[in-house]
């Protein structure tokens, strides 16, 4: 699963050399899903898989993968989390503003927490904070236990917050 935790980002320099930068992105498969069809020659078996990747500093994704083994779902999830990496502003450890997100048939409802608190919000949403470098949060999650639609709607909220000045 981490074969690859670090991405190279070459860098110019002021007088113009390239260097090498190494971000560590970490990676953590929140669902692994065994998905059976019925067809007329039998069941087709796929696995769908749900990561989310985040560097701890501000930075995470996710994506989901499909495959006909569990391995090449998680790598296939891995790489469209890591296109679709969203920016979270960050307030101390914590988040700067409370937002309230409907997603689909998810509600979620963030706010910030003094520092000591921990991260106060269940199910998936706690990886995903945790991954984006937030470390004092509370929050709730309501509507739905479907971790899928609860991840994008986390990341529809972190998406919604904007930096403090």
């Amino acid at each position: 699963m981490n074969d690859k935790p670090e991405d190279k980002k070459v860098e110019k320099t002021e007088n113009g050399d390239r260097t090498e930068k190494t971000e560590k992105m970490e990676e953590k498969v929140l669902l692994i899903r065994r998905v059976s069809k019925k067809t007329t020659g039998g069941n087709y078996v796929t696995f769908s898989a749900l990561v989310v990747v985040g560097d701890g500093k501000g930075q995470v994704g996710i994506g989901v993968g499909r495959g006909l083994e569990v391995p090449p779902a998680i790598q296939k999830a891995i790489a469209r989390a890591k296109k679709q990496l969203i920016t979270v502003p960050l307030d101390k450890d914590s988040i700067p503003h409370q937002v309230t997100v409907k997603f689909k048939s998810a509600r979620l409802f963030l706010k910030p927490a003094p520092s000591g608190t921990g991260l106060k919000v269940g199910s998936v949403a706690r990886i995903i904070l945790d991954l984006a470098g937030v470390h004092n949060a509370s929050g709730k999650i309501m509507g739905t236990r479907n971790q899928v639609v609860n991840s994008y709607a986390v990341i529809k909220a972190l998406q919604k917050l904007k930096a403090r000045n």
